[in-house]
């Protein structure tokens, strides 16, 4: 039975060397620019990249080569520079936040500009259908500075500040210290436009401004109480 298969795979090479023979000759003939010692032998047809590959890519002309190594490395370049959903920024307008010092710094130097912070995960599948009109929405409002935080890296600062849901919103205003905050899906950000509206009025600074010294977590963790309004 040994005998057998051994005739039948000698045949069978012999069989695939004609034909592969056959085929370089009838390529070489119809291409007139492919150089004389160019030959489609078992060598030069395989696909991985292994050293009969390369023997067989150093028997093309030294033009193609280069075409074929230039197209490689700008393929590659392109798909590694796409940033991710959550890296893409609407303008300057717009920050990321990696740290509690950053978040106190940032909302330190936004002095009575209204602050917007997203609390967004990068698995979180309602953050990334909300996030390009969050964008558009921080294009048509330049003066409103938008924050974002990335739960997995802030975990300690987003459980300080009672953030359990994503996507999830506060709104701050200098001295006035936050203002509001809530949970918001895609299907429901009128409600991010409503606040905007309602908090975009002008105000007028109760106090200093807060600056590193007296603002902390504690200070930012829940909003101002609002007075009682007589009935």
């Amino acid at each position: 039975m040994a005998d057998v298969v051994r005739l039948s795979a000698s045949s069978f090479h012999s069989s695939s060397s004609s034909l592969l023979t056959s085929f370089a000759s009838t390529l070489n003939s119809r291409q007139p620019g492919l150089p004389p010692n160019f030959n489609l032998d078992r060598k030069s047809c395989s696909l991985p990249l292994s050293s009969s590959s390369v023997a067989g890519l150093s028997r093309l002309p030294l033009t193609s080569r280069k075409q074929l190594l230039s197209f490689k490395v700008h393929a590659t370049i392109t798909k590694t520079n796409q940033p991710k959903w959550w890296e893409k920024n609407a303008g300057p307008n717009m920050l990321d936040i990696h740290s509690t010092e950053e978040f106190l710094s940032a909302l330190s130097e936004a002095g009575d500009r209204l602050v917007i912070v997203e609390f967004y995960g990068t698995w979180c599948a309602s953050c990334r259908a909300l996030f390009p009109k969050l964008c558009r929405t921080a294009q048509e409002h330049p003066e409103i500075l938008f924050l974002k935080v990335n739960f997995d890296e802030n975990k300690p600062m987003c459980k300080r500040l009672n953030v359990k849901v994503l996507p999830y919103f506060h709104f701050y205003r200098g001295a006035h210290g936050q203002l509001e905050s809530f949970s918001c899906s895609l299907a429901k950000f009128q409600k991010i436009k409503d606040a905007i509206q309602m908090h975009s009025q002008s105000h007028f600074n109760v106090g200093p401004p807060k600056g590193l010294g007296d603002l902390n977590l504690e200070s930012v963790s829940a909003p101002i109480e609002k007075p009682a309004v007589p009935t």
